[in-house]
């Protein structure tokens, strides 16, 4: 019998996360589930904690190359059977109802695509929303313009490029939709606004229903300048192959100027820190913009940079 919901969860070096993250999903009420653990090249214990559960509940494959996060959700996505299609990542949860509710509410709306709020866990003992409940509320449907102008570099802790859609599998092979495997940063976000723009219906739940796990509130993972680059390429590529209708096509605009900010910030920092003043001042001449960050510490400013372009934390990267 087709399960209801698969759950792809990218591992890699995910010994200390990944039977949490299982157990989560396969305490799901309500629902049928699969697992399908795909192990990009792990150099720890992650295959061997994830082939003891019940290989009837859990399906691992393990990679014979690192691919990237996108490339290791990808092959989890080509071997889901599900009806819909849930990314769990290896150092997460999900509250047990979750996906019920989710499914539900999609249902009830004829949608492709479901969000809902993210709990965010500062281990050892934080918990708070995301995004506040009544924002929310007033937000039931998430459409491709709203879902860009909350991704722009430098405002806000948290955008929504951190959601953890559930998508309707036959909707993905239709649109022959997949994550972009160039992208190490970010990979959530195309795959996302592509499924909007090729006219995904998505409603939002506003209770929180997914719980995204930060040790020590540290940056998960380094920002470089190469991770932006690609992101702007990704963009490019996006804007070319997407017909955007006005309020997405100013929203884009807003984006892109800010990703271009953040190259210039971080080709700056760069130049400082290797001493070369006056390769700095001409990266500083040709944007001003990114000077102008520097007035915050630039720790601060790369945490907050790091934050609004939701890190994929420890998963798959070699």
């Amino acid at each position: 019998m087709q399960p209801d919901v698969s759950f792809v969860i990218a591992a890699y070096n995910a010994e200390n996360g990944i039977a949490r993250a299982v157990e989560s999903a396969l305490a799901q009420r309500d629902v049928t589930v699969e697992v399908v653990v795909v192990d990009d090249c792990s150099r720890d214990r992650t295959v061997e904690i994830a082939r003891a559960f019940p290989p009837e509940q859990v399906r691992v494959i393990a990679l014979d190359e690192n691919r990237g996060p996108g490339g290791a959700r990808n092959a989890g996505f080509d071997a889901a059977t599900g009806r819909w299609i849930a990314v769990l990542d290896s150092d997460d949860t999900v509250h047990p109802g979750r996906l019920r509710c989710l499914i539900d509410r999609a249902e009830a709306a004829d949608a492709q695509i479901v969000v809902d709020n993210i709990e965010v866990v500062e281990e050892p003992d934080g918990r708070q929303a995301m995004f506040d409940t009544d924002f929310l509320e007033a937000c039931p449907t998430l459409g491709l313009a709203d879902f860009i102008a909350g991704n722009i570099m430098f405002e806000g802790r948290f955008s929504f490029g951190y959601v953890k859609p559930v998508f309707e599998r036959t909707f993905l092979k239709r649109q022959g939709l997949r994550y972009d495997e160039t992208l190490r940063i970010g990979e959530d976000y195309v795959l996302l606004a592509s499924a909007l723009g090729r006219g995904g219906h998505c409603v939002v739940e506003p209770r929180a229903g997914y719980s995204y796990h930060i040790r020590g509130g540290s940056i998960s993972r380094v920002l470089e300048l190469h991770h932006v680059e690609a992101m702007l390429r990704a963009d490019a590529e996006f804007v070319r192959t997407h017909r955007l209708d006005p309020q997405a096509a100013a929203a884009q605009a807003r984006r892109t100027r800010s990703l271009r900010q953040a190259a210039s910030f971080l080709l700056l920092v760069r130049q400082l820190k290797e001493g070369t003043p006056l390769r700095a001042a001409g990266t500083a001449l040709r944007d001003p913009a990114a000077l102008r960050h520097l007035r915050m510490p630039i720790a601060a400013r790369l945490q907050r940079l790091a934050s609004s372009l939701r890190p994929a934390k420890a998963a798959s990267e070699a």
